[in-house]
């Protein structure tokens, strides 16, 4: 039906890939593309170790994401229906701008972040919308779990259970071992860059800022049990405070272990956390890119962790003028993921909704020229794709909640 081009070539690259072969009814063919070709080619051998019988033709080639040129030649030459966006957060503009100049639509999971400004926020990216509207195609922003599928959620509850959501709790719990006394389980300097910044969350209009790891929860998870949680600053917060009708208060929690935050602060102490670069023996370090460095790439630790994932949705509203309580999540197996592609739970949970997004657009059911947010689409076809595809959801009725 079509074809997609996956920029970038990390863990999320590698299930959104086996995604696109898995559903290969939509996608006749995937180029994964990359700053180093030789993670896009074994990506593709491992495809064929775990889908043989797809029919989606996969190439590889090799692209510097942050020349606009380069992704412009590659896009060319290719063709693609649609570029599915997997690189690093500061490289959203430059392939934004390559999507504008050759007329394709473009998907992420993550808004862009400048490198040099532990801030992110959508304005730089919602400043393209004429631009895309103009030039007749889609931007499909944060189309992973958080942001992504807790927008889809928040979509599904305002169509079908609530006349208004005057609440939202969004909380990730990631109960997964790997056994290493510290590692992140994404992306390094960009994991340590969210959780050591400023947390905030939407109350009565306006953001409130809070200290970071200043708010602490302890929540009962489904399937998981007990989890000490904390308040964090996450995008979607930013877009549904704009999208959901009644909406009065959006709060962001995210559990660690206390070894998690001990390491953690030892390194922020010590200034291994810092993004300004400092001289060492004649050359021009960033602290934080050189303890990425050191850290273990997170793709390489899914053979060795075990549990499971849940992340979801507590929405608090009126429906017929009724106080009235709804739970959205999902509970993702790590040892089940890596048996089906190779990978860990929380790489899965964001290439998975990738996958589905980039359907979606590039189907035409969620096609309409500018840069729209997930949750500014119909819900229905993207919750049954999460049910087709591996990350099944569950609901009650009668939540706890987060006080």
């Amino acid at each position: 039906m079509g074809k997609a081009l996956i920029i970038g070539a990390g863990g999320v690259a590698g299930v959104a890939a086996h995604k696109c072969c898995q559903n290969d009814k939509v996608f006749d063919a995937i180029c994964i593309a990359s700053r180093t070709k030789s993670k896009c080619d074994a990506i593709r051998e491992a495809i064929k170790v775990h889908f043989p019988n797809s029919r989606t033709e996969v190439t590889t080639a090799q692209v510097d994401a942050d020349d606009v040129k380069q992704l412009v030649t590659l896009i060319n030459d290719y063709k693609p229906d649609i570029v599915l966006n997997l690189a690093l957060p500061y490289q959203d503009l430059p392939i934004m701008d390559a999507c504008l100049e050759t007329g394709v639509h473009y998907v992420d999971t993550a808004n862009y972040e400048p490198k040099d400004v532990a801030k992110f926020e959508y304005k730089w990216q919602w400043a393209y919308r004429e631009k895309f509207e103009k030039a007749g195609i889609t931007a499909l922003l944060g189309s992973g779990f958080d942001p992504g599928v807790t927008g889809v959620f928040s979509a599904y509850a305002q169509k079908h259970h609530f006349d208004e959501i005057n609440y939202l709790d969004i909380l990730d719990c990631n109960a997964g071992s790997n056994g290493l006394p510290f590692a992140t389980n994404f992306n390094p300097e960009i994991n340590i860059r969210e959780v050591s910044a400023k947390g905030s969350y939407f109350e009565n209009g306006k953001f409130i800022e809070t200290e970071p790891m200043s708010i602490k929860r302890v929540y009962n998870f489904p399937e998981i049990g007990p989890r000490d949680m904390y308040l964090l600053h996450h995008e979607e917060m930013e877009s549904l405070a704009l999208n959901l009708k009644g909406i009065k208060r959006i709060r962001f929690f995210m559990t660690f272990s206390q070894s998690y935050l001990d390491h953690l602060n030892a390194l922020i102490d010590v200034g291994m956390t810092s993004i300004e670069p400092i001289n060492f023996e004649g050359k021009e370090i960033v602290p934080l890119q050189f303890l990425k460095a050191v850290l273990p790439d997170p793709a390489s630790l899914a053979a060795r962790t075990k549990g499971k994932t849940n992340i979801g949705c507590i929405f608090r509203g009126k429906k017929n003028g009724k106080d009235k309580n709804y739970y959205l999540y999902n509970v993702c197996n790590h040892e089940e993921c890596y048996q089906e592609v190779g990978a860990q739970a929380v790489s899965y949970t964001t290439g998975v909704p990738a996958m589905i997004g980039t359907s979606l657009v590039m189907t035409g059911a969620w096609q309409r020229p500018g840069v729209y947010n997930i949750e500014e689409f119909d819900p229905d076809p993207f919750m049954d794709a999460l049910n087709k595809f591996g990350l099944p959801w569950q609901e009650s009725f009668d939540p706890e909640l987060v006080d």
